[in-house]
């Protein structure tokens, strides 16, 4: 069995929302992140990604998100030895100030560009790698309109 895991690449205004997770935290304690959480069962269900990721960035930051789109996905093994289904995806910010709602969770809030991210040696490779991918995605979604 593992533990599928999603995360919201929320971008506004030329930034993504980046959490410091608690250091309460089972996995990745006190490091920088996606917002997200672990996919609850629920028997027969459909959206259950989209749904859970919704609620995650709503309980978590406080803020509404829309317009889910796939990122990514990867696996890996938790420092718990259990493993681990992520899927990450673009989401466009809807309302809400962020906050570290539950301080057990989300230690800080912080809204950072790309290059800020992509230069910071506090970030690790993978979240650097999620907001390659997701710019990416933000740029090609933006050509298409024009």
């Amino acid at each position: 069995m593992f533990i599928v895991n999603v995360e919201a690449a929320i971008y506004k205004d030329e930034k993504w929302l980046i959490v410091c997770r608690s250091e309460k935290e089972e996995h990745a304690a006190g490091t920088l992140a996606l917002v997200g959480g672990k996919v609850d069962m629920e028997g027969n269900s459909s959206d259950i990604l989209e749904r859970t990721l919704i609620r995650e960035v709503e309980e978590e930051v406080g803020v509404t998100v829309s317009n889910l789109r796939y990122v990514n996905s990867s696996s890996f093994v938790a420092e718990s030895g259990v493993p681990v289904v992520d899927i990450v995806f673009l989401c466009s910010y809807q309302s809400g100030e962020p906050s570290a709602k539950d301080p057990d969770e989300v230690a800080s809030i912080h809204w950072m560009a790309t290059e800020e991210i992509l230069s910071s040696a506090q970030i690790p490779d993978y979240l650097k790698e999620n907001i390659r991918l997701a710019e990416y995605a933000v740029k090609t979604a933006s050509a298409a309109l024009d």
